[in-house]
């Protein structure tokens, strides 16, 4: 498949006349990929509700049935686009993660996750928001929650060397990863400070917290459930 593209000639002929804009032809695999881009700029500035298929179309110089063609509508290009980004997410987290000493691996997954922030702006704002589309690898919570179960087996054995449950592995390794997404949102608009302090203040806070942790924790509060 090829669609034609219009761009504008400003050259002369010998006679030094204009010469008529020329079109040249992109490959389906192309135009999808550009229609990709475009969706995703957009999509980051003005969430799913604040794009149309008016404004992708005219970006990409093209008509709408085009968009259609490629993605069935705005639905469907918006899917693509947040399946992508949270590919790209796990991938490079899950990629991070080749450390043999745990404070080593929370610092990879703290630096993974801060990294596709700098790297992936567009892309993080668009899984922060609240999705209108079901995505084939489901949401951002979902996502975290996929981060987290590569970290659940290292705090599992770590738990059980300390005498701990290792049952409740699930539920630390959720609170780790969510409080470093949660602070990467932040830091995304902060700026402030540089990454690899905000790195090392996040792994302190849970190297710490988790080598003073109780076996047993209770409440100290009137309320007990």
């Amino acid at each position: 498949m090829m669609d034609d593209v219009a761009i504008d000639g400003s050259g002369t002929s010998g006679s030094d006349k204009p010469r008529r804009g020329r079109r040249v032809r992109m490959t389906g695999a192309e135009r999808r990929q550009q229609l990709l881009d475009i969706g995703r700029t957009l999509f980051a500035e003005r969430g799913f509700e604040g794009t149309s298929v008016e404004e992708i179309a005219a970006k990409a110089g093209v008509s709408k049935p085009v968009v259609y063609e490629h993605f069935g509508g705005k639905e469907g290009l918006y899917a693509v686009v947040v399946d992508r980004e949270m590919r790209q997410l796990l991938d490079m987290v899950t990629g991070a993660l080749t450390a043999g000493h745990p404070r080593e691996l929370l610092e990879q997954a703290a630096f993974a996750l801060l990294d596709y922030i700098e790297t992936y702006r567009d892309g993080f704002r668009i899984l922060v928001r609240d999705s209108p589309v079901a995505q084939s690898t489901g949401t951002f919570a979902s996502l975290i929650s996929d981060i987290a179960t590569q970290v659940e087996d290292i705090l599992g054995l770590e738990f059980k060397a300390r005498g701990f449950d290792p049952k409740l592995a699930p539920l630390y390794a959720q609170a780790l990863v969510g409080m470093v997404a949660l602070t990467g949102q932040w830091w995304l608009d902060a700026r402030r400070p540089k990454k690899a302090e905000v790195a090392a203040h996040l792994v302190n806070l849970a190297w710490h917290g988790l080598d003073g942790l109780e076996q047993k924790p209770r409440l100290i509060g009137h309320r007990k459930s």
